[in-house]
């Protein structure tokens, strides 16, 4: 084997804590009908939270501490507009990201948990808004970073939430049988087809709601933030 900066351990290291998050996530996603009828739907929903929550904030703390691993295969961070791209670029993500699933009521399991059939909102620019935002946001930290090891990161977010394409489809044809093959003619996984080719209209009006105005103080936050967190996670010796 070559002797490398590329070769650093971290790049596996990155990987193998994707694959056990992926592993917990899209395993307990997979367990829930399951989980529910014998536990409810808020018991499993704070078990699944506590799986995977922490498993989240230790990747997150692992990649801020070694994002500039490896190679430095590009350096554009000097280049005027570069910047305000990447966080218009992140912006983006985090609305494609959040806004589907966006219920904290359900979330912090005081309403009752519940599998969601949307048609609405961006569900009629994309059935698979989170793989969108996910790649969107791989997209504009890989071109800040420029590292091997961003790139690997990316990779790996990329694939686990491929599969969950697959994985979420699967189970909400599972679930609800001929009412998801109506909703999965009418949208599209890629942005914007189902709209080009005529089987779905977008209402704007649909997107005027709390959940967007909470995602664009949660960005505007995490800018602020963002410096504090990278100290913060810097202190921890992963």
């Amino acid at each position: 084997m070559m002797s490398s900066p590329w070769f650093t351990t971290s790049h596996f290291v990155i990987l193998g804590l994707q694959l056990v998050f992926a592993i917990a996530h899209s395993g307990g996603a997979a367990l829930r009908p399951w989980a529910e009828k014998y536990i409810g739907p808020r018991l499993y929903r704070i078990l699944f939270a506590l799986v995977s929550l922490p498993l989240a904030v230790i990747l997150i703390t692992y990649f801020f501490n070694h994002r500039y691993d490896g190679w430095q295969l590009w350096q554009v961070q000097d280049i005027p507009g570069v910047k305000p791209v990447v966080w218009v670029l992140s912006a983006i993500s985090f609305l494609f990201l959040y806004p589907a699933t966006f219920n904290l009521l359900e979330i912090a399991a005081i309403q009752k948990p519940q599998v969601h059939l949307y048609e609405t909102g961006i569900i009629r620019i994309t059935r698979h808004p989170q793989m969108v935002g996910q790649i969107i946001w791989c997209v504009a930290h890989t071109l800040w970073l420029g590292t091997t090891f961003t790139v690997v990161t990316s990779l790996g977010l990329v694939l686990h939430h491929l599969f969950g394409v697959w994985h979420g489809d699967r189970r909400l044809s599972n679930r609800y049988g001929e009412a998801f093959e109506v909703v999965k003619q009418r949208t599209s996984i890629i942005p914007f087809q189902a709209v080009f080719d005529g089987r779905q209209s977008l209402k704007w009006q649909e997107f005027i709601r709390p959940a967007y105005l909470g995602v664009a103080i949660f960005v505007g936050l995490f800018w602020w933030l963002h410096p504090l967190l990278i100290v913060a996670t810097s202190r921890i010796s992963w």
